[in-house]
């Protein structure tokens, strides 16, 4: 039975971390948890004098660096001066140099928000009137590469080692105490803690690189590592650090203590105060999150905080508790396997983790969205709800783990323990056997189970040479005899040792025997089956739960997003065309070319996501006028807005492929009607531009 349920449970948890994998690559990079909610000048505003300073305002206070606010002139030089500074709450400002001439400003920002996440952006002004502008801003933050996916999967596996580790030795303490001296469970409780060991340090190392550059080369940077010790996540990381070798000395004392001879008092009061000193310690490591991240900022914080702390230990005690019960009833050795009442222990705790996680969650998402229709509108919304949707399969699949436990008490335990709740161990009656000189003449028996297990032949032969042998040896020191006889003694004497080692491997080899078969008893029972699969489905959910887990603490909470889409309308100044800076959805234009020139002719399509005021991203498709894919050497677009003499704006994509040319962060800076126009190159001399109006913001 139990080599039919392995290998489908091995597939199925590699099928579970694809899924894993899948989520975190596919997961926005969280590049905007301090919004900008306002700006002195204005976006997208023309001037008549050029201000001594620009400031911006955030939803959250920031982090800054002297390089953190940039001003560029329309050729792309800096036109800012000093470092920034914080004059009062969430506003930061930089002065200007004097004498600016008129044209349009690029203002671009990079700082890390209070929750620990980098934000980056862009938007433009104008002094005197707009003009063309060299500057190609990007809104790409430095944890939108490599180094941001490595300090995501380090995230995640600092929050899965976290969850085994607490929830194991919850598992343990609480629900089977001797769990803590199966081998099994060890290995994964302190497979845990060395994950989350291992994950911090790497956190701590990728940290300066994710905040500031994002490039791999900075990663051992010793400098960027001092700031990163000198900031709130720093500190909070190294706090984790010296927490985890607590909880080293803790988990050496709670598997040593399995081997301990106690009685029952000192038992009890070793547990009690296990099972305090674990608890501080794991909310210590829980506040380690708490203190540096969503928690820590926005509404309430005084009360969120703790709130999160109970919420991270009632995710570790389900989940973790989950793994180390599966870990037990598919690896447990027969003799300690893990039994109903065990079960049961934990399908309580399991029951109070999960109302904690619900009251908490509620206060949690009420305090991150704000609104209902911050629930749908918002990536942090929508995987909050496939995060519900899992919690909801996790309780029905937990349902089905209830009724098989009950089932499992109801019939008295396991198949196994039925079977042999009155035999006698084997090895025990072989030992007693040979201490007592139990031999034959012609058989030999040796009780099990209240059956008899005869031994003939040479077995036999051997027990009755083992009797002579012995006789003779005694009658020769009785008589006196010396020399031969002695010799002769000697060898009966070596001959008893060797009968009496091939009869303990025997012993040996019959209580392994007896072991395999009440395994096989014990998987036999159908309770016990029923509930292993369905412990291993609730292992496989909670796997994919924890990593959308991770995605969130990664994303822009509702409320801070539904903050910056207002602020960003009411920022834009209006228009008569349109009233609103927010865009009705993505554009696409299609504009035919003719070069003059061979293969010439074509077609170019312009995608424009989301065709609003502020970032966008833009998509370039050439094709000939059958439909294939044209090459073209060179491609480049201009906005210009005539009702308000703004532009021609250029932008420079990038080629991606044959035939498809992409820029990200394309700022438009007033809502309107557009002209965009496309200049497409397909020899040296060779070169048409063509141009389409569209209604953006």
């Amino acid at each position: 039975m139990t080599q039919t349920i392995a290998p489908r449970a091995r597939i199925l948890l590699l099928l579970l971390l694809a899924v894993t994998g899948a989520l975190l690559a596919g997961a926005a990079p969280a590049s905007a948890h301090a919004a900008l909610t306002g700006s002195d000048p204005r976006q997208g505003t023309v001037v008549d004098k050029a201000p001594t300073q620009v400031s911006l305002t955030f939803s959250e206070p920031i982090a800054v660096s002297d390089d953190s606010l940039r001003v560029l002139d329309p050729k792309g030089k800096r036109a800012d001066k000093g470092a920034p500074a914080n004059p009062s709450g969430t506003t930061y400002t930089v002065q200007l140099l004097s004498g600016l001439p008129d044209g349009t400003y690029t203002v671009t920002y990079q700082v890390v928000s209070a929750d620990s996440h980098p934000v980056a952006g862009a938007f433009t002004f104008s002094i005197g009137a707009p003009s063309e502008t060299s500057v190609q801003a990007s809104t790409q933050a430095s944890d939108d590469g490599p180094v941001g996916w490595l300090y995501g999967f380090g995230r995640y596996m600092s929050y899965a080692g976290f969850v085994v580790m607490t929830g194991g030795a919850a598992f343990v303490l609480a629900c089977w105490r001797p769990g803590a001296g199966v081998r099994a469970v060890q290995r994964l409780v302190v497979s845990g803690w060395l994950t989350l060991t291992a994950a911090t340090l790497a956190l701590l190392l990728l940290r300066g690189s994710y905040t500031r550059s994002g490039k791999l080369g900075d990663i051992f940077d010793m400098s960027l590592l001092g700031e990163v010790l000198q900031t709130k996540t720093g500190a909070a990381l190294v706090s984790r650090l010296l927490l985890l070798a607590a909880a080293a000395l803790f988990i050496a004392v709670l598997f040593g203590a399995a081997q301990d001879q106690r009685d029952d008092a000192e038992k009890r009061d070793l547990t009690f105060g296990l099972a305090v000193g674990g608890t501080v310690v794991a909310a210590g490591l829980a506040a380690s999150w708490a203190m540096s991240e969503h928690a820590s900022q926005g509404l309430q914080p005084g009360i969120a905080m703790p709130v999160d702390i109970a919420h991270l230990l009632a995710v570790a005690a389900w989940l973790g508790g989950l793994t180390a019960l599966l870990v037990a009833l598919y690896r447990a050795p027969a003799e300690t396997a893990v039994d109903a009442a065990a079960v049961q222990r934990f399908s309580r705790l399991a029951f109070g983790s999960v109302v904690a996680l619900v009251v908490t969650g509620i206060y949690q998402s009420w305090r991150q969205l704000g609104s209902w229709s911050a629930l749908t509108d918002t990536r942090y919304g929508q995987l909050l709800l496939a995060k519900i949707g899992l919690v909801v399969v996790m309780v029905g699949l937990a349902y089905f783990s209830r009724r098989w436990t009950t089932r499992l008490v109801g019939t008295g335990g396991s198949a196994a323990r039925r079977e042999t709740a009155g035999t006698e161990p084997v090895a025990a009656v072989s030992t007693a056997k040979t201490d007592a000189g139990e031999t034959g003449t012609g058989t030999a028996g040796v009780r099990e189970a209240g059956t008899v297990t005869e031994k003939t032949g040479p077995e036999v032969a051997a027990d009755t040479d083992t009797d002579t042998d012995v006789e003779r040896a005694t009658a020769a020191v009785g008589t006196g005899q010396t020399g031969v006889r002695t010799a002769e003694a000697s060898g009966a004497a070596v001959k008893a040792g060797e009968d009496s080692a091939r009869a303990a491997q025997l012993a040996r080899q019959r209580a392994a025997v007896e072991t395999a078969r009440q395994k096989r008893l014990r998987d036999a029972d159908p309770n016990r089956f029923g509930l292993r699969r369905s412990v291993l489905a609730e292992a496989g959910v909670a796997v994919v739960l924890l990593a959308i887990t991770t995605v969130l603490t990664q994303t822009e909470p509702g409320r801070t997003e539904q903050e910056a889409k207002a602020a960003s309308s009411s920022s834009a100044p209006s228009s008569p065309s349109s009233s609103s800076a927010q865009g009705t959805g993505a554009v696409t234009l299609n504009m035919p070319f003719d070069t003059g020139g061979k293969e010439g002719k074509g077609v170019v399509t312009i995608d424009l996501d989301p065709a609003r005021v502020g970032g966008n991203d833009m998509h370039i498709y050439v094709e000939r006028t059958d439909g294939e894919t044209l090459d073209v050497p060179e491609l480049k677009v201009a906005f210009t807005l005539s009702a308000k003499d703004i532009g021609p704006l250029p932008v420079v994509p990038d080629r991606v492929a044959a035939g498809h040319w992409s820029a990200s962060g394309v700022q438009i800076p007033m809502a309107g009607d557009w002209t965009v126009e496309v200049t497409v190159r397909s020899s040296d001399i060779d070169q048409v531009t063509v141009s389409k109006n569209a209604q953006i913001g």
